[in-house]
């Protein structure tokens, strides 16, 4: 069986290192921490949301607590007055102490009334301040998560990058050595045929298509000139004689 010629020998060491390369940006592109990234960004995003509106809800309770506080003050004053006024035996007209003694009466009530009101709204910004820390610890964690994410990222993707530019330094040698019309075929054939531009025929098989030529075609392969550019009929891919003899 006659060897091809050298430079598409090269062919196949540069085939070697455009796979090694789409394997390379296909590993970059599958890492896991792409997709867990993006869970944790709409997860992070969901509690943003969350967290603006539990910011809202406390800062709003808040000033309901202090309008329940300011409508307390002015009716206790006015009970502590009324009380002084009852105790210091000022009012001695027994129609105005009836009228004074049922006001403190009223007054009591509506306190206890406000207080009520005051208790519940401090339960409920109780309530949405222990939500509101809730939030703000996921989010924090989540937040951590990411970061730990994108440093496992970029120090998998630093060590792919340097793998790539090694291989790509290596592929730029073997490209300077094959001819150009015979590079710009390999290249032309590689983009539209899954990155494989060229391949070894292996025994009676193109390892491209991995289908088993016809005895005739085969014959043809083998006698044929070693710098005849011979491509394969199935795949059309460049088929590569390496000089072993078929099975």
């Amino acid at each position: 069986m006659k060897a091809a010629a050298p430079a598409q020998l090269r062919l196949l060491d540069l085939q070697a290192e455009d796979t090694a390369i789409a394997q390379l940006e296909h590993r970059r592109r599958s890492l896991p921490e792409h997709a867990a990234l993006s869970e944790a960004r709409v997860v992070r995003g969901r509690l943003q949301e969350s967290l603006v509106g539990a910011r809202t809800k406390v800062a709003d309770l808040q000033v309901d607590v202090e309008k329940a506080e300011a409508d307390l003050v002015p009716v206790r004053e006015r009970r502590v007055r009324d009380q002084q006024r009852v105790d210091a035996g000022t009012v001695t007209d027994p129609k105005q102490l009836n009228a004074l003694l049922d006001e403190i009466t009223h007054l009591g009530r509506r306190i206890s009334d406000l207080e009520d009101v005051e208790l519940e709204v401090m339960e409920q910004l109780e309530i949405a301040t222990g939500e509101q820390e809730m939030l703000t610890s996921e989010l924090t964690e989540v937040e951590n998560s990411m970061r730990a994410l994108i440093a496992s990222r970029d120090e998998q993707t630093a060590q792919l990058d340097a793998e790539q530019t090694a291989h790509q330094g290596v592929r730029d040698g073997l490209a300077a050595e094959v001819p150009a019309d015979l590079l710009a075929l390999y290249d032309r054939i590689r983009a539209r045929a899954g990155n494989l531009g060229a391949a070894a025929l292996k025994g009676r098989r193109c390892s491209g298509c991995q289908l088993e030529l016809t005895p005739i075609a085969l014959a043809g392969y083998l006698d044929a000139p070693a710098d005849d550019v011979l491509r394969c009929e199935e795949c059309e891919r460049i088929l590569v004689r390496t000089g072993a003899d078929p099975a």
